[in-house]
């Protein structure tokens, strides 16, 4: 990292560009830290607008706040706060919006994605744990995001329970929320069996590392776990 270049993995990368910030904007973080996906949204915005930037450890979101500064970024505006108590942030900082362009929600998730990963440590409680709190966050960001808004939900996991179930979840419970095909599209189809039918898994993005991809490709697929859907909001 410099104040020049920030190196992030590709599917990282992709859910800005997915989420498709536009300059002067209002676009909600909820899960900010470290901070790489949200510094990528106040360049993407030419750090005109609002960005909200939620993460709920103090110690956690002074790194996005570093980073911000690195890059000298005055859009973004970093809160200690848990996500889902966006409302009592309102009543305690003033001029924050109450519902927003875009919403980004890279769930706290299992991290089985991440790359090396040679040992799980975790147990089967603790994986059944995450699809509750990813329920509740996406929840939340279907009542902050604006009619004609646009959301984005990422994970950097493999497990189905938290992304493709997530997402049939998501579509069962909120008629005003759609799938919507994602630009650029680099991932693979969703998985089949939780929901989904086969339209619906082509328009999710599911990286699962790949050692030989096709010649035609000018990019390079075999990275860490990851899957992203982005959905929009009826108007």
């Amino acid at each position: 990292m410099t104040q020049t270049l920030l190196l992030q993995n590709l599917p990282s990368v992709l859910c800005g560009l997915v989420l498709g910030p536009q300059p002067g904007e209002s676009v909600l973080d909820m899960c900010a830290a470290p901070g790489g996906k949200t510094t990528h949204l106040a360049t993407l915005m030419d750090d005109k607008g609002l960005l909200v930037a939620l993460d709920r450890a103090e110690s956690r979101l002074s790194r996005v706040r570093a980073l911000c500064d690195l890059w000298g970024l005055s859009c973004v505006r970093a809160h200690a706060h848990d996500a889902n108590d966006y409302q009592g942030l309102r009543a305690t900082v003033q001029d924050l919006p109450e519902r927003f362009d875009r919403v980004l929600l890279d769930a706290p998730c299992s991290g089985l994605g991440q790359r090396p990963l040679l040992v799980c440590r975790q147990t089967a409680g603790q994986l059944r744990s995450y699809p509750p709190q990813q329920r509740a966050l996406l929840d939340t960001a279907v009542r902050l995001l604006k009619p004609g808004g646009t959301l984005v939900y990422s994970t950097c996991t493999l497990t189905t329970s938290e992304n493709e179930a997530i997402v049939a979840w998501a579509l069962a419970r909120f008629s005003e929320l759609r799938l919507v095909p994602q630009e650029p599209h680099l991932g693979g189809v969703g998985r089949a069996g939780a929901g989904l039918d086969d339209d619906q898994r082509h328009l999710v993005q599911r990286f699962e590392g790949q050692q030989v991809w096709p010649e035609s490709q000018d990019y390079n697929v075999d990275t860490i776990g990851f899957f992203i859907a982005c959905f929009r909001k009826a108007e």
